[in-house]
Formats: structure tokens, C-alpha cells, sequence
């Protein structure tokens, strides 16, 4: 849609003609005032004052929709520019040194093969360096500083500024990118690799914009509920133009526009160029950016044409050249920015008044035009548009800075399609990169095979002004840190109260587990510090209890009579509520989550974020974000509750979850867990606070899986062993009842599958004369990882068994693993099983049915356990092999 039919009354019908007109004369006026201004001066002045008309009302109060899009020229004009408060020149050289090395360092990586990238940093430097001169405030000032999500790509630019800092060593940048002997530099931002200094990992594209909404919301919430106070934090997400392709990137722009989310500004980087090509061959992807978040409810700003463009943008009196530039394809710019002034004249400047600006115009000046002079490689451009994102109040922001891939680099790099996998410069091209960058570095230094990193001395006026800055803002950025801060670990009364049993009460064990963390939540030193956060679901989880007394966070309060007012369980929206009803988003959830998972570095205050979610849409949805969370050494519980593949009753093929443990295990900060009884799920918790909040932390995050199955919760069992084998995975529930002679086996069985273990332990027992044990496999993940730990351990002389191994160690028969899920996850420990060993599980797609129609689908019930068990004994001889076709008989069972 035009400018001019954002405004222009339409003569079709409209939403107007449903609303009284006051005045119709005076309204007639106004539209043959539009209509003279149309004809005598064209609509380009029509929409010139329409807009200026538009501003005004804004200006002046009135409730007027705002704009989708303006003309492609920078927000901020340069008669309002603020005053630059640094040294240009000094800061000037500091980003040259900082591209210098960091193309220096991915050339010299390249060199053993190794990669990295060099055209995003040096497209973005400035948008980089003017935030760490002026405006990313470090930890060691008033609260926890600001949170930095920076490109992934870009990161040698960034390792290149903390060298420069003295924060690395040239040893540790020939490091880059080999990591396996302990010393070296990750590739992008990974805190696993390099906790000391990465923060947030950002290179998995589209995650780091939607977890800085998250952060910056979370930051509220800590503020909100009087844990921290986070009122100077400032959230800076950068990312590429290309990366908002990604849907996680634009998928919170809407919370964060209703929360007033000010705290939060991203900046991207409109390079108008992806991995390929063009981000937007055929059209121009920051006019489309811009009508995004406006649309959203951010304010935007653009910075696309730097210092030199300002008198030739004079010089359109009839805004000719300002309608050029809104209409030529991204592809088309780019194309200008790698060809000569003769070029440019011939294409770009078109027409009699283009014409007559650029016969005034140096072919020198052409050129820079086009490749230079864009908003985003200017500090003072850069400086107006960031002191405008954080003076701004009530909206976040977004900065649109136009900028050239591969700047500086050299024109073999500069907007070529191809600079994102240009991996190194020549000698020769480095020769010319300190030419255009003004470095002193001396030929002979470019004598050798490697170009050499330039550090201009500790002592020089360079490092000390970066220092000053630094030291000005509250420290070095990025940095990641840590203070031990354990928390007291609760009472043992809510854990005890499940260990006891529900005597003759059948409860789900995912109604247990809320019920414990309720209880936990009550606890006067540690209960604050709970985040319940749960996707729309909780009166599926039986959380709805926590809404009057938790409270449900919203900055907004609560500016409605909810409709159930009257109710015990009323809905209650609070300023300072506990729980996050997050609506209809898993990722948004799981964003929110890992921003609660890291509390304890980001802000010094450990927390205990407890996600609850459908289980099929937990690891399945969001397994990329789960990774991120172990990259930046979340620590929480993950829940994923009515889980399995049969206890969704009616629900069908994409509800039931038969892998989502399967998935777990490939994530190495996972501990997973699948119990079966409540006593279990109190084991495991407490067991779960001590490992990640008591006096040694660990960098782990928990992840159970609950039922929507009510069962009978017995008491746990007498003995220090069974909360052993709870913890490291396996304990053997029930023995056969006075085995004597006969046939045996064993039954290992993980969650609600247990109860269909000890029903076939009957039948195998009342009808077939066969003596089963019954195992609880808390989780076969832990199993699997404690035998492969034993297993390296041999290699290396230490003789160990592993713990599923010396368990199982002499029992009798063979070894027969059900559960709820596919095969593969009780498979995980098959090869430490000395017994012959044959597994069941529900591979496939579900269904919709009952129950027990579903398990018999499946052949995981407990008729299905005895044939199967059966099968095993006739194979090895324990009894009569007609035995198993009778059963198959009795049971009705088909194979």
C-alpha cells in the first residue's frame, strides 16, 4: 500500500462510514483541500503534508494509527544528531585493529583448514564498537550490567576486541577453532566452551532475538518480584537481516511491544545480504523490517546512508532522488556498491533531476556513496540511533542499519554473493586492507607465510582509551560470571509426604510432582525462587491453584473482573506474580526458561525455573533451543508431563510421545528421568536441588517425564539401596513372591509401564507357573551413560563394572524391558546385560483409542508382556515351546 493510500479518503466504503461525522462541511473542506493539492502540486506533496499533518496529531496526543513504512532514509535527521562524546579518530583506529586481526585470525585458521568467517564482523564493526564505547554496560557497576546477544558469526571480531583488551593472548587466537586440546577458542558463541567470557549462544540463527525478549522480560519479572533489581539492565540482541527468515526471530516481537519492553533493543545488521545471495533480490528487506515491527509495536529506527549522503540529500528539492532510492531492489544496490562511478551515473542517477544532482558529484564521491557511506559503518550515525533506542520510554526498539558485507576487505569481498564463504585473504589483499584502514604495520611484517595479528602496545593510547571506556561503563563485556551463591535446601516434610504413599488415593504421578513443587514452593528461604512456567496448560497439569495464590505474572496487573471472580480458583493477573502462564508457545516458554536456568551468571541469583509442558511438543518442538539451554549451562527441571505414547487417551498421532526420552539422551546436560511412583519423583528432585544449587553446582539441567495415568502411589520401599538405584537408574521393585522351582525371569520396567509389568508378574505367576522380578528403570539414559563412562574407564586400566551390569548380576532368566516408549530407549542398556535380553515398546505413530486398545496396538500390555516373556523362556528352553501359542490363544493376541 502507498503513502498516499495509507491517507487518502477512499470514495468505496470504509469503517468511517459506521462512525458519526460532526461536522460534514467541515470534513467535505478538508477532502477538496486534498483533492486541490493533488491537482495543482501532485500527490507526492499531497502525501508530504499528509504526513507532516500526521506527525503533528501524534505530537500533540491524539490517538492516530501509526505509519507501516517512511522513505528510505535515516530516522533520525543530521541537523538532530546528538553530539558524538568520544574521539573519532581514536576509536577510528581501535576498529581498524580490531578487523585487522580478526581477519587475521580466520586467514590463519583457514590455513589448517579450519574455516571462519570474515564479511559479517566487518560489515558490522561499528555497530559493535560504538556499543562497547558508549553504551554496554559491564557487571561491575550498579546491578548485573547489560545482556549482549551478538552475531554469531561476527564472533572473531569480538575475540579480536578482547585481545586488544589484554583479555586474550596471541597463543589463544592461533587457537581458534581447535578446541580439542583444552586451550583454543570456540567457533561462535559457545559459554560451555568458553564460560569465562560468552554469555548467550547466538549462532543457532533466530534463537538469540527470541531469548533476548525473554531475557529482557525476565528481567522485569526478577524486578517485579523483589529478587533483583534490574532497572539499568539494558538487553542488546544483534542479528542479520537474513537470520529474520528464521520464525523464532520475529516470533515474541508482539510481547515484547505489549509488556513495553524499553529495556530491550535489537539491532540488525542490513547488510541485504544471506549465506547465497540476496536477502531480498526483488524487493528491499529493511522497508519490509520496518513495517514488521512497526506493525508489532516497536519504534524503529533507521541509520542506511552515512555522512557523505547528507548534502546530496539536499539537493533533492523535489524529493526525486528520496523516491530513487525507495525504489530500487536490494539485489540492484548491492550490484552498485561492487561497480564504478560510470555505472552508478548510468543506472542509479536516472531521469532529469537525478541527473542534474550527480553532474555535481565526483566520481570519487559516487563511489563512496554506494559503498562507504552507509549508516551502519558511521560511529555518529550509529551513536544517534543507539542514544535513541535507550532514551526511548513504553516501546522496544529496533535499529536498522544499513551496511556493506565484506567492508574494507577489499573489493574481491565487498557485496560479493559469495564473501560468507571467503574464508581468508592473500598477502596482497592484506596489503591493501591496512592501506584503506591506515595501519602502521611495515611491509616487512608481510613478508612471512602467516599475515601477523598488530597489537599496538599495553601501553599505548589506543588500549588505554578502550580501557577508559570500559572502565567508565562498569567493566569488560562480554563476560559471563559466576558467584557462588548455594541455596539451603528445603525441608525434607513435602518430600517425605510423597515417599509415604497415597494409601488407597490413585494419583498420576504427574499430579504428585506439581503437588511436590507446590509444597516446595511454600518454603519461606527457597520458595521465591521457584518460576513455574507452563504454555497455556495448566489447568491440564492441576496448577490452576497456584493462580490466587502464586499469582500470574503480568506487568499490567490485572484491568478486568475475571469472569470466574467468584470462584476459590480464580484467575488472578498480578504485577508481582510468581507463575508465567506463557499462552500458546513452546518456544517462547522454553526461552523464558533458560533465561531463569542462568539466573545464577547473568544475575548472581539463582532461581529454579520448574517448564511444564505436553511432552510431545517439549524435546520434539523445541530439541534446538534444549541444546542452546546446555550451551549456556541452564540448570532447572523440565517437565514433560502426560507423556508416553498410550496414556493419551482419544488424543492421537500428534500427541503421544514415545521419544521425547530418547531425545533427551542425545543432549549431554540432560538428566533424565522416567519414574513410575511418586516416592520416586521426591527422590529424584531433592536429589536434582543438591546437584544443581547445593555447594558444587553442576552445569545440568533435569528433565522427568510424568503421566496423566491416576495409579495407586504406594510408600517407597525400606533400604538405602532402592534410593541408590532411584538416582543412578535401577532397583528391583518387587521379587517374585516365594519363587522356588520353575521357570524366572526379569521385568524391567520404566514409568506408567510398571503397573503393566506387575500385572503380568500375576498372570505369569497364577498361570503359567513362571517366577518374574520386577525392576523399576528410573532411566535407562543414566544406565547407558554410567556403563559408557565404565567402559572408557577400562580402557584406561581402571576395572570397573558398570552399575546395570553388577545389578543385574546372577538374576535369573531372561531379561524382558517394556515401557512406554520406542524400543531404542530400554535398547540403550542392552549391551551391559549379560542375560539375554529382548525389549517391547510402541514404535510408531499413535493412535486415537482407549487405553488399553492402544497397548494391545502396540503389544506392550500386560497379556502382551506374558507372550513375549514366554517367547523368551521357550527359546531358551525353560518351558515348553506349544506354551507360548497357548497363551497366544488365551489372551486373544495377534501378532
Amino acid at each position: 500500500m502507498s503513502d498516499l493510500a495509507q491517507f487518502a479518503s477512499s470514495s468505496s466504503a470504509s469503517e468511517l462510514d459506521q462512525l458519526p461525522d460532526q461536522d460534514a462541511e467541515e470534513t467535505a473542506e478538508w477532502r477538496a483541500s486534498l483533492d486541490a493539492v493533488i491537482k495543482h502540486a501532485g500527490p507526492e506533496r499531497a502525501v508530504y503534508l499528509l504526513r507532516r499533518v500526521h506527525e503533528q496529531a501524534a505530537a500533540s496526543g491524539a490517538a492516530v494509527p501509526g505509519l507501516l513504512s517512511t522513505d528510505y532514509v535515516n530516522t533520525i535527521p543530521a541537523s538532530a544528531q546528538p553530539a558524538f562524546p568520544g574521539d573519532i579518530a581514536m576509536e577510528s583506529r581501535i576498529t581498524a585493529l580490531n578487523r585487522w586481526n580478526a581477519a587475521a585470525m580466520v586467514t590463519r585458521a583457514s590455513h589448517l583448514g579450519l574455516g571462519g568467517h570474515i564479511a559479517t564482523y566487518a560489515s558490522a564493526a561499528w555497530l559493535y564498537e560504538v556499543g562497547f564505547n558508549h553504551f554496554f554496560r559491564g557487571k561491575d557497576g550498579d546491578g548485573s550490567g547489560d545482556q549482549l546477544y551478538l552475531q554469531g558469526h561476527a564472533a572473531p571480531g569480538i575475540y579480536a576486541r578482547v585481545f586488544l583488551e589484554g583479555r586474550l593472548r596471541e597463543e589463544q587466537l592461533d587457537g581458534y577453532r581447535r578446541e580439542a586440546d583444552g586451550k583454543g577458542l570456540p567457533s561462535y558463541p559457545h559459554p560451555r566452551r568458553l564460560p569465562w567470557l560468552w554469555e548467550f549462544p547466538t549462532v543457532s540463527m533466530g534463537l538469540g532475538p527470541l531469548a533476548a525478549v525473554y531475557q529482557a522480560r525476565f528481567n522485569r519479572y526478577l524486578h517485579a518480584r523483589g529478587i533483583k533489581d534490574t532497572s539499568r539492565s539494558h538487553v542488546w540482541a544483534f542479528l542479520g537481516d537474513g537470520e529474520v527468515d528464521e520464525p523464532e526471530a520475529m516470533a515474541a516481537l508482539g510481547l515484547a511491544a505489549r509488556e513495553g519492553l524499553d529495556n530491550l533493543t535489537f539491532v540488525v545488521n542490513c547488510n541485504l545480504q544471506r549465506l547465497d545471495g540476496p536477502v531480498r533480490s526483488n524487493s528491499r528487506i529493511v522497508q519490509e523490517l520496518e513495517a514488521r515491527f512497526r506493525g508489532a509495536g516497536w519504534q524503529v529506527l533507521k541509520s542506511l546512508w552515512g555522512e557523505a549522503w547528507d548534502p546530496v540529500l539536499g539537493q533533492d528539492s523535489d524529493g526525486a532522488l528520496v523516491r530513487r532510492l525507495g525504489e530500487v531492489p536490494d539485489a540492484q544496490m548491492q550490484t552498485y556498491a561492487a561497480r564504478d562511478a560510470a555505472y552508478v551515473r548510468e543506472h542509479f542517477f536516472t531521469g532529469e533531476a537525478l541527473s542534474r544532482i550527480a553532474a555535481g558529484l565526483s566520481d570519487s564521491l559516487l563511489t563512496k556513496l554506494f559503498t562507504d557511506s552507509r549508516g551502519g559503518h558511521e560511529p555518529l550515525k550509529v551513536y544517534a540511533a543507539y542514544r535513541a533506542a535507550v532514551e526511548h520510554r513504553g516501546q522496544p526498539t529496533v535499529v536498522l542499519a544499513q551496511t556493506v558485507k565484506g567492508h574494507t576487505l577489499g573489493s574481491d569481498f565487498e557485496s560479493r554473493n559469495a564473501n560468507h564463504q571467503m574464508k581468508k585473504l592473500t598477502l596482497a589483499q592484506f596489503r591493501r586492507m591496512r592501506d584503506a584502514l591506515e595501519l602502521p604495520i611495515p611491509d616487512r611484517a608481510l613478508n612471512g607465510d602467516l599475515v601477523p595479528y598488530w597489537h599496538p602496545g599495553e601501553n599505548s593510547e589506543e588500549v588505554q582509551y578502550l580501557r577508559d571506556r570500559r572502565a567508565a561503563l562498569g567493566g569488560a563485556v562480554p563476560v559471563r560470571r559466576v558467584v557462588a551463591k548455594p541455596l539451603r535446601q528445603p525441608p525434607s516434610g513435602p518430600f517425605e509426604a510423597l515417599q509415604k504413599g497415597f494409601g488407597k488415593q490413585e494419583v498420576a504421578t504427574t499430579m504428585a510432582l506439581v503437588r511436590l513443587i507446590k509444597d516446595l514452593m511454600r518454603d519461606e528461604e527457597t520458595g521465591r525462587r521457584w518460576v513455574p512456567i507452563v504454555p497455556d496448560e495448566a489447568r491440564t497439569f492441576g496448577m490452576e491453584s497456584l493462580f490466587p495464590s502464586a499469582g500470574i505474572y503480568s506487568p499490567a496487573g490485572q484491568t478486568y473482573e475475571p469472569v470466574d471472580a467468584d470462584q476459590l480458583l480464580h484467575y488472578r493477573e498480578v504485577e508481582n506474580g510468581q507463575l508465567i502462564d506463557e499462552g500458546i508457545t513452546e518456544a517462547g516458554s522454553l526461552a523464558e526458561f533458560t533465561a531463569a536456568a542462568t539466573s545464577y551468571a547473568t544475575h548472581g541469583e539463582p532461581m529454579i525455573p520448574f517448564y511444564i509442558f505436553y511432552a510431545m511438543f517439549g524435546f520434539q518442538r523445541t530439541g534446538d533451543q534444549f541444546w542452546a539451554l546446555a550451551d549456556q549451562l541452564g540448570r532447572g527441571f523440565a517437565i514433560g508431563a502426560t507423556a508416553g505414547r498410550t496414556t493419551m487417551t482419544g488424543e492421537g498421532l500428534q500427541h503421544g510421545d514415545g521419544h521425547s526420552q530418547l531425545l533427551a539422551s542425545t543432549n549431554p546436560a540432560v538428566v533424565s528421568y522416567d519414574p513410575a511412583f511418586a516416592f520416586e519423583i521426591a527422590v529424584i528432585v531433592r536429589e536434582g536441588l543438591r546437584r544443581m544449587y547445593g555447594d558444587q553446582p553442576e552445569d545440568i539441567f533435569y528433565y522427568l517425564t510424568v503421566y496423566n495415568e491416576s495409579k495407586r502411589q504406594p510408600p517407597m520401599p525400606p533400604g538405602a539401596s532402592v534410593e541408590e538405584g532411584i538416582l543412578r537408574g535401577l532397583y528391583r521393585f518387587r521379587q517374585a513372591d516365594s519363587p522356588g522351582p520353575g521357570p524366572r525371569i526379569q521385568l524391567l520396567a520404566s514409568g506408567t509401564a510398571i503397573h503393566w509389568a506387575l500385572r503380568a508378574q500375576e498372570l505369569l505367576a497364577s498361570q503359567w507357573g513362571v517366577h518374574a522380578d520386577v525392576w523399576s528403570v528410573t532411566s535407562w539414559t543414566e544406565l547407558r551413560r554410567d556403563a559408557l563412562t565404565t567402559d572408557r574407564a577400562r580402557l584406561g586400566g581402571d576395572e570397573r563394572v558398570p552399575f546395570v551390569t553388577a545389578a543385574l548380576a546372577g538374576a535369573p532368566g531372561p531379561v524382558l524391558a517394556v515401557s512406554d516408549w520406542m524400543r531404542q530407549v530400554p535398547d540403550q542398556i542392552s549391551q551391559w546385560i549379560e542375560q539375554d535380553y529382548s525389549s517391547l515398546g510402541t514404535d510408531g505413530f499413535g493412535l486415537s483409542d482407549t487405553r488399553e486398545a492402544a497397548r494391545r496396538y502396540f503389544r506392550v500390555d500386560a497379556e502382551s508382556i506374558v507372550v513375549a516373556a514366554l517367547d523368551r523362556l521357550a527359546r531358551t528352553g525353560a518351558v515348553a515351546p506349544g506354551t507360548v501359542a497357548q497363551a497366544r490363544a488365551r489372551y486373544a493376541w495377534q501378532a
